[in-house]
């Protein structure tokens, strides 16, 4: 009898850990398609719309990055090829990804929606981009540097399941090499991954 009990534990065990794994596999970037958000209550970052407009002018571009999400940073040449607006509220927003954290968050979908449709269908079809992975300078530098691939990795796989082909996209990562925090809010803003058009 106790033979018998054991076997059903180790079959119901079995079972369980058969459940846990398939649905851990279930995350985007692994195993489904992401979708991109659609409810239009979710445009925090303002009106966007992808258009067919020819590439601006480097010389008449600013160098620095237009459009920021909690996570992201967008850079400006991007931003204006696709017609993505800043944030309808005007407020400035300090990009950052939790500490010790590569998780995307739902206002950082909604921007990787909308560039990575530009990049599918509209003014930049064809176009390369990086993935510039940072991390604040708390940890040690090797640490670091892997977290800022990690955010990367997640924007890359993020855009995979968006469409956008993986060889489209260059993911790396500076760590903590251009933090410039001094206090919380310094921290958080070198917490992001900056998304930038190769030339």
């Amino acid at each position: 009898m106790p033979v018998m009990v054991s076997r059903l534990s180790l079959c119901a065990l079995g079972i369980t850990l058969s459940l846990s794994l398939v649905a851990g596999c279930d995350a985007p970037g692994l195993s489904r398609k992401a979708k991109a958000p659609t409810s239009p209550g979710q445009q925090g970052i303002g009106q966007a719309t992808t258009t067919g407009a020819p590439l601006p002018d480097k010389d008449n571009m600013m160098t620095g990055p237009v459009v920021e999400t909690v996570g992201l940073s967008v850079s400006n040449a991007i931003a204006k090829a696709c017609g993505i607006a800043a944030r309808a509220d005007g407020k400035q927003v300090a990009p950052s990804f939790e500490y010790d954290s590569a998780a995307l968050a739902e206002e950082d979908r909604v921007l990787l929606a909308q560039v990575a449709r530009c990049l599918t269908e509209g003014a930049l079809k064809g176009r390369k981009v990086t993935l510039v992975g940072r991390a604040d300078q708390r940890g040690e530098p090797e640490y670091n540097m892997t977290l800022g691939g990690s955010r990367a990795d997640t924007v890359k796989r993020y855009m995979v399941d968006l469409g956008v082909g993986r060889e489209r996209m260059l993911g790396t990562s500076r760590g903590e090499m251009d933090a410039t925090g001094k206090d919380e809010a310094g921290f958080a803003h070198d917490r992001r991954v900056d998304v930038e058009l190769v030339n």
